[in-house]
């Protein structure tokens, strides 16, 4: 499970601190004929979907198959936890063939960037291009990766998988792995990307921790985002309530999962953080009990935050959505438990008009067995 879609969350020159005080976050009731938060105020009607937002007015007529219901898949689409296990471990994974390109970073790091292996000779020069930001310690390799990338490439989209620091196999050459607010390494993906093909349209999907990246990206960067669009799916938006959420009961085999994707990870570069071991618990980092503690020992360190809530604290990306200028459409799952509905920013989404919220009543976390393709292949929501 540690390269499986069940996803949340290096020493970078500078970075941003964010505190913005926010609003109370809203609280949403999921019905089958509509849905309606405690703010009153009117969102689009569907027979089993939550449709919000500023922008959804401008957006909803792209969409050709939104009017259809939400089915469940029988049995598995009616428990949250059997969507995403069931996502996790007998999604088909299709055979994508990559060609590998390793950037070096400003501070002497080093991101891979898979390619699908020859579209740079099959496509014209204009085609329009999707960067993919799996989840965390996901990759290039993530069967939902692979089947977003195939839909993409179906319609002549050029993709390219962004693999964080120290994912999918990726070099480490400095102490710093994927993190969830460093933006630096998304700008010179972005900024490479659009130099290298300056006539083409660029659009990016986050799953997970990597919407939260996506969307801090977006946030952060809006003078200067190259991007025409982006898709956030599943994200958690505030990390102070993520990791809460995750360390309560049945989450808790979620937390394992990933603590033991991050350590294995870890273990492949420790060695670059033993030499800084006044600063970094490397130990800790081997054996965490949780994913917090690995983020205590690691992550945090890595940033120059004084704890890991104010790590979590300053890396949520609701408090940035208010800022996003490109068109962006979030989807969540209201029963996620990775990835809390109330996290979810209502309000900042409500509120500006380039952010479309759609809410499904199930699908766990990055689960979404409805639909034709389902269970076992990837929904076609966004690539219809």
């Amino acid at each position: 499970m540690a390269t499986s879609p069940l996803s949340l969350t290096s020493k970078p020159p500078s970075v941003t601190r964010l505190c913005h005080q926010r609003p109370p976050l809203t609280t949403v009731r999921v019905s089958a004929a509509a849905v309606t938060t405690t703010t009153g105020m009117p969102d689009h009607h569907h027979p089993s979907l939550e449709i919000t937002g500023g922008g959804a007015d401008r957006f909803l007529p792209a969409f050709n198959t939104l009017h259809l219901p939400y089915k469940p898949f029988p049995i598995i689409g009616w428990n949250r936890h059997l969507e995403t296990i069931f996502a996790a471990f007998f999604r088909t994974v299709p055979e994508v063939k990559y060609r590998r390109e390793c950037l070096r970073t400003q501070d002497n790091g080093t991101i891979a960037l898979d390619w699908v292996y020859g579209d740079h000779r099959s496509l014209p020069s204009d085609s329009p291009i999707l960067i993919l930001l799996p989840g965390l310690t996901g990759g290039s390799q993530d069967s939902y990766v692979k089947h977003m990338l195939v839909k993409a490439k179906s319609k002549g989209w050029r993709v390219v998988v962004f693999n964080s620091r120290g994912c999918a196999n990726s070099p480490v050459t400095t102490p710093q792995l994927q993190t969830a607010s460093f933006t630096a390494d998304t700008c010179h993906v972005v900024d490479h990307v659009s130099s290298r093909y300056p006539k083409a349209s660029i659009y990016a999907v986050g799953w997970s921790l990597g919407g939260n990246i996506l969307v801090n990206y977006l946030g952060r960067e809006h003078h200067r985002c190259s991007l025409s669009g982006a898709v956030s799916l599943c994200n958690p938006f505030n990390l102070v309530i993520a990791d809460e959420n995750l360390r309560k009961g049945f989450n808790n085999i979620y937390d394992r999962a990933l603590r033991g994707g991050l350590s294995r990870t870890f273990e492949k570069h420790a060695s670059l953080f033993e030499e800084m071991h006044d600063e970094y618990n490397v130990q800790a980092g081997l054996n965490p009990r949780t994913v917090r503690e690995y983020d205590e020992a690691i992550t945090r360190v890595s940033l120059g935050y004084k704890s890991v809530d104010e790590y979590y604290s300053n890396s949520c990306s609701c408090h940035v959505v208010q800022h996003v200028r490109i068109p962006l459409l979030c989807i969540q799952a209201a029963n996620d438990p990775i990835a809390p509905i109330e996290a979810t920013p209502y309000s900042d989404i409500k509120d500006n008009p380039n952010c479309m919220l759609i809410v499904t009543p199930q699908g766990g976390h990055l689960g979404w067995v409805a639909g034709d393709d389902a269970p076992l292949e990837l929904p076609g929501l966004i690539m219809r």
